[in-house]
């Protein structure tokens, strides 16, 4: 299924009007900048047919590839059009970027598996035709490898390449030199634990690679490169817009003569034309825009909205605002009455109020709420204080887990609850247990009985956190496991009808006046953007439903991120009290506490990040003079 979630938007640059040059003038690389992934990986996929058919060289059209899963969307792109006769791979050459180092092409994390499992298998490619590292060489037959390698990968005809999130290309590091060729490198600790995931622990990840150097890269004739989701963004703003540097690898690419970014809304977000479009051009300037302008510039100055002077708008380029028909002091009031109206505690509606300025109508009351998690922890990570409100204010909330989690559980967890249950006399199955683990393979899906273990862990954990603050879940909570997750591995399938019809099943039966599902805007083919497009997809299916006349749809955020201000519908302000509560029932899923087995750059424990994620959007609220709260949980939405 294609990507189709993408933000509500409201206002901003008026990008059909402004000439080019203005519009891309902080951009050092032509940019192009699309709605969702699946529009991008079209327009490459355009790209590349275009350039395979327009080939007529006697030698084969050489196309350098990246693996990783940045480009799965593309490569299921490029395998439908093959599939539909619209192009043929018969004379066109594979240069693959990296590889690991040692690693046959037969284990699933190597690039080579990949690359013949995304799209090489689903193509009418000649085996000859096929150059990928080879990291199986001995050590003393590297040199040698890889000079050859790299004189034959110096003739690339197109190039398509993904960007690491220190701005890596390949393997190349950050300080790797501007005339580094194909050669066997280090990989730093960061980037061992970032591709941990995938080799299910530390210590199971090559600590070497071979890659293309950048200045092979920059022999290529044209080169594409790719970017999706806001984990993307620091990285990729500091590529387009900022100076060439060693410290990040891809800015060299600056300096290259036929080289284009196609990247997606949210890895774009931090983009001049994004953060502050009244910097670019003319605006269309509606109220949520001119809110997001005015948080922006309370930032700049340091002020709160009531304190902004004139001298502030025109100073900072925010003079075409003042043009609007309004002074800059009816715009303060203005905005800050926008914001404040955000905020509400009651999150289903206050029964029998003046719901005017309310971002929730207080009829009907109760309400019928289901709240979608991606894993058995979300919904208490990201809004459990929301979640407990809902719950004791007497809305009839259902929570569905849409996946197991089950990766997730580190194998010594699993034999703690068979040692317990072994001690309470419910029988001994601890040997039997210890056995299946030890005869795991590195790399290769879980044994079912393992994984079958694993989900129950996080049923029983996530069951006890909803009872801990009086959801009964027998009735309430909802365990979807979805079939696009059950894979045993970390690599996921892609979404099915067989997802959406279970999603749909419980909406018809909840019927629900409120939805709230994880808004998140990373990595496409993550698990929580997944989990959004399976929502996104049922509530097509039900949109004519009766029901569905008065459902509204809630997007809250991960642990890691929160929404801009300037987009915030529904600020949910915690007392201490409140906060204590969403952190004992985050304290249930003890599987993920302490020991997580992929817990990625951060050291903090989840309720750590989500405390201190709400306490600043708290401070952040406070600074621009409304209230202070302990702590506030926000949601943008949708419909």
């Amino acid at each position: 299924m294609k990507s189709k979630y993408s933000l509500p938007k409201d206002g901003g640059l008026i990008a059909e009007s402004t000439p080019r040059d203005i519009l891309h003038r902080y951009e050092k690389m032509p940019t192009t900048v699309f709605e969702t992934e699946s529009e991008g990986a079209q327009c490459i996929a355009d790209r590349i047919v275009a350039a395979i058919n327009a080939h007529r060289g006697t030698e084969p059209f050489a196309l350098g590839l990246t693996t990783g899963h940045t480009p799965l969307g593309l490569y299921r792109e490029l395998a439908e059009r093959h599939a539909r006769g619209e192009v043929s791979f018969r004379n066109v050459a594979v240069y693959s970027l990296d590889e690991f180092y040692p690693i046959a092409s037969t284990e699933q994390q190597s690039r080579n598996y990949r690359i013949h499992e995304d799209l090489l298998n689903h193509v009418d490619i000649l085996p000859e035709n096929v150059h990928i590292l080879d990291g199986t060489l001995p050590k003393e037959q590297l040199a040698e490898y890889c000079d050859a390698y790299d004189k034959a990968a110096r003739k690339i005809d197109l190039m398509i390449i993904g960007i690491g999130e220190d701005g890596q290309i390949g393997f190349n590091e950050p300080g790797s030199y501007a005339k580094s060729r194909t050669r066997l490198v280090q990989l730093s600790h960061g980037s061992r634990k970032t591709q941990a995931g995938a080799f299910h622990s530390l210590e199971h990840t090559p600590k070497m690679a071979i890659t293309m150097g950048i200045d092979t890269v920059m022999h290529a004739r044209r080169i594409i490169l790719m970017a999706w989701g806001e984990n993307k963004a620091r990285i990729l703003r500091e590529v387009v817009e900022g100076e060439v540097s060693a410290q990040v690898p891809a800015s060299h690419l600056q300096a290259h003569a036929d080289i284009e970014v196609v990247t997606d809304e949210n890895a774009a977000q931090l983009f001049t034309r994004e953060v502050a479009p009244w910097l670019v051009g003319p605006c269309r300037w509606t109220p949520k825009f001119i809110r997001k302008a005015v948080v922006w510039l309370c930032g700049v100055v340091d002020k709160p909205i009531l304190k902004l002077t004139y001298k502030d708008y025109i100073e900072n380029s925010l003079g075409e605002l003042l043009e609007q028909g309004r002074t800059f002091d009816q715009i303060n009031i203005d905005v800050f009455n926008d914001l404040q109206h955000t905020i509400s505690g009651w999150p289903g509606g206050k029964p029998n109020a003046d719901d005017t300025t309310r971002p929730v109508p207080s009829s009907p009351f109760p309400k019928r709420v289901v709240v979608f998690s991606p894993h058995p922890d979300d919904d208490v990570i990201s809004m459990g204080g929301t979640f407990i409100r809902l719950v004791q204010q007497g809305h009839d909330v259902h929570v569905a887990y849409e996946t197991s989690g089950n990766v997730a559980v580190h194998d010594d967890v699993v034999l703690q609850h068979i040692d317990a249950a072994r001690e309470l006399g419910y029988g001994d199955r601890y040997a039997e247990v210890e056995r299946i683990i030890a005869e795991k393979k590195a790399g290769e899906p879980e044994p079912r009985a393992l994984l079958e273990l694993k989900g129950a862990i996080r049923r029983s954990e996530a069951r006890g956190a909803v009872r801990s603050f009086g959801l009964n879940p027998d009735t309430n909570a909802h365990f979807l496991n979805l079939p696009f997750y059950e894979t045993g591995g970390i690599k996921k399938g892609q979404l099915s009808d067989a997802d959406t019809e279970i999603i749909v099943k419980l909406l018809r039966e909840v019927k629900p006046h409120q939805i709230y599902a994880a808004g998140d805007l990373a990595d496409p083919h993550g698990t929580h953007r997944v989990c959004m497009e399976a929502v996104l997809e049922a509530l097509e299916v039900v949109k004519n439903d009766d029901w569905m006349k008065e459902c509204h749809l809630w997007l809250y955020r991960g642990a890691w991120m929160e929404w801009d201000l300037g987009m915030v519908d529904m600020a949910v302000p915690l007392s201490p009290d409140e906060l204590i509560k969403k952190r004992h029932a985050i304290y249930r899923h003890l599987s993920q506490k302490d020991i997580m087995p992929f817990p990625g750059d951060d050291p903090r424990e989840f309720w750590q990040r989500a405390e201190e994620r709400t306490q600043n959007t708290a401070r952040l609220y406070d600074k621009l003079g409304m209230a202070e709260y302990q702590a506030i949980e926000v949601f943008v939405r949708m419909f």
